[in-house]
């Protein structure tokens, strides 16, 4: 049972109470049950006005009318300040990013295991076979080894050689706003409001029971002062 209907039906029984039961705090009960259905019905029809269009409520549906406008600051989010130049700067300054760091974590034993497997399962494999499997090529490894450190470490410098610290931090941005917007292109307004319908539909029901609990205290403050009046 959901937050907003246990709310609610706390309320009216409230009013059930002050209705059925005449005696001298009726009214009390019937105006604290009164005021807080009140406001957790008005907190709970604010809720779906977000997420859905009320016929008849100008100003309903804001998420789906408004979808390019969310769309648009999700992206100004992310670029802006999660993936800013800056924030890119400072993570490979800090990740100590350098042709030797990228150099040391390549594991060339698995790249020689890998292009032996590689052989194996190529129409090579059985002529592999034929001259003693695998086993024939151990003998290559290390000059293969060799080979292949100079070619990966001859690649990367280059790769670094030709990008700035600028260029390549652009280089960076721009793949991951290629990629967002990608994405977000693809999002129509059912599928912005289901995101964000997801991540905070749930916490918002507790909208509804404080709007209850605050009816509830005005109900009783209202029902106080009118004893005095």
């Amino acid at each position: 049972m959901s937050k907003s209907l246990i709310t609610n039906l706390i309320s009216a029984f409230f009013i059930l109470i002050g209705l059925l039961f005449q005696n001298e705090y009726s009214n009390t009960f019937y105006s604290i049950g009164f005021f807080a259905l009140s406001g957790s019905l008005t907190n709970w029809l604010a809720i779906q006005m977000l997420f859905e269009k009320v016929p008849l409520l100008y100003g309903s549906g804001v998420i789906l009318d408004r979808f390019i406008d969310i769309k648009s600051g999700i992206r100004d989010l992310v670029l802006g300040e999660l993936f800013s130049n800056k924030n890119i700067d400072q993570f490979f300054h800090k990740s100590d990013l350098s042709p030797d760091k990228i150099y040391e974590k390549v594991d060339f034993e698995k790249l020689f295991i890998g292009l032996l497997d590689a052989i194996e399962s190529s129409k090579l494999g059985p002529m592999l076979s034929m001259i003693g499997g695998r086993e024939a090529l151990l003998p290559m490894k290390e000059p293969v080894i060799n080979k292949l450190k100079k070619i990966i470490k001859e690649k990367i410098e280059s790769i670094f050689e030709h990008n700035d610290e600028s260029n390549f931090t652009s280089n960076i941005r721009d793949g991951i706003q290629k990629a967002l917007n990608q994405k977000l292109d693809e999002l129509n307004p059912i599928d912005v409001k289901i995101i964000i319908e997801n991540m905070i539909r749930k916490h918002l029901g507790w909208l509804v029971v404080w709007g209850g609990f605050f009816g509830g205290l005005f109900g009783l403050v209202f029902s106080s002062i009118s004893l005095f009046i």
